[in-house]
């Protein structure tokens, strides 16, 4: 005999009180939404797709100082660093403002009807790359098109992960975010190696190829583990907001739009003020690789101590070693002292950058995780944007006013200010 249950619906789109018979052997969205599996070949292939999606999108982008030290020598030479830093800028910013409304799409039901169109776009961008002769048209392909692109997988690739894992959810995500640091690694050198070889035109071809393999591979491999929550809100309404009524919410929004006005000041000037500090033009090529393959130890081994320690414990301390480091490196002296500071800034760099969406993902835990992942989500995602934008541009606005040195206390600044306010917060709880 089948057991059953009475089900009593009020509001949303049901008018006034309705009883319902309901099969308990029939699973329903909330009955599937149990404990993610922490674990399994499914949900492993999800942590790989995850991986391959930053590499291709947070990993070309981390490649942006390699870009930015190539235009400022050759086919952007007349134009002002600062300016040239925009093209960058607008990519980081917008790796990360769309955020709300793919994280809110996401709440909704779609998940691979944004990645295909995205990877598309990002593709079609990257082989136009050469193509661009302007400074305006750098901006529009490199800028626009590709910060846009590799936007749409951030937030729903995070959200999608969170449904995979719980216990193990700092080690997944530090696995998902190393894909950046080796993105950020392996296409810088990539792009030094063959530019001599075969050109820049080629070169880029070549890495338009490379994010096809990768995006190829996400795209088969990425799957959300539960249906959408039913819902009759559209992508915006009033609800979106309605987080900031918690205060730990939203101070942990606001010092995030901190770090990320300095967050990516390093990344982006090192290899073109490292020339200053004695350093060959061929080797400060390869410091972002540097500071990148140094990110990818930093994110995992981060995840590991999160999952054990707690993600503020870890993230806290590791912030103001970011900070400290920043502020540093305009001031080392030798290479040694240089190679070291960006070795250390990686790292820690990497473990915030790795960890930064576990405080928003746990806010929401344990009955609405699937109804409004995505739109927490995107909401952090849209402070880390706008920190993102002005950050390198002020920096280096900040550069050619008052030198390296300014320009490394500033950035280090506000990152120090992130660790400084959130360690306020814990202590006033």
């Amino acid at each position: 005999m089948e057991q059953h249950r009475v089900v009593e619906f009020r509001g949303g789109n049901i008018e006034g009180n309705s009883v319902v018979v309901a099969n308990l052997n029939t699973p329903s969205p909330h009955n599937v939404d149990s404990e993610p599996p922490d674990g399994g070949l499914r949900a492993w292939l999800v942590v790989f797709g995850a991986l391959c999606s930053t590499f291709t999108t947070f990993g070309y982008v981390n490649a942006w100082g390699v870009f930015q030290e190539y235009y400022q020598q050759n086919t952007l030479k007349d134009s002002p660093p600062s300016s040239i830093a925009w093209i960058g800028s607008i990519q980081y910013a917008l790796v990360f403002l769309p955020g709300l409304p793919m994280g809110r799409l996401f709440d909704l039901g779609y998940f691979h009807s944004i990645l295909l169109p995205s990877s598309a776009l990002l593709i079609i961008a990257t082989f136009l790359i050469p193509e661009c002769k302007e400074y305006w048209q750098f901006l529009l392909c490199q800028g626009f098109a590709t910060g846009l692109a590799c936007g749409a997988f951030f937030g729903p690739v995070t959200a999608v992960l969170a449904m995979w894992f719980k216990k193990k959810r700092g080690l997944a995500l530090g696995i998902f975010a190393s894909g950046s640091s080796i993105g950020g690694t392996v296409i810088p050198i990539a792009i030094r190696s063959l530019i001599p070889k075969v050109g820049f035109t080629w070169t880029v071809r070549i890495v338009a190829f490379i994010l096809l393999a990768g995006l190829t591979a996400a795209n088969l491999t990425l799957k959300r583990r539960t249906p959408p929550a039913p819902s009759s809100e559209g992508i915006f309404n009033a609800r979106i907001f309605t987080q900031f009524r918690h205060p730990a919410f939203t101070i942990y929004c606001l010092s995030t739009f901190f770090v990320y006005l300095g967050y990516y000041t390093l990344l982006t000037y090192v290899s073109a003020t490292a020339t200053s500090f004695g350093v060959s033009e061929s080797f400060s090529f390869y410091l972002v690789s540097i500071a990148n393959a140094s990110s990818g130890f930093g994110r995992i081994t981060s995840g590991l101590l999160a999952d054990r320690f707690g993600p503020m414990n870890i993230l806290i301390p590791l912030t103001a070693v970011t900070g400290i480091m920043t502020c540093i490196w305009p001031f080392t002296k030798s290479i040694g002292a240089l190679i070291t500071v960006v070795v250390i800034y990686g790292f820690s760099s990497g473990s915030y950058g790795s960890l930064v969406s576990i405080p928003v993902i746990a806010t929401g835990e344990p009955s609405d995780t699937n109804r409004d992942l995505g739109r927490r989500i995107g909401l952090l995602m849209t402070f880390i944007a706008s920190g993102g934008l002005l950050g390198p541009p002020i920096s280096g606005l900040v550069l050619n006013a008052r030198g390296n040195k300014a320009m490394g206390i500033y950035a280090g600044y506000t990152k120090v200010s992130h660790a400084q306010c959130e360690k306020k917060k814990r202590n006033n709880r």
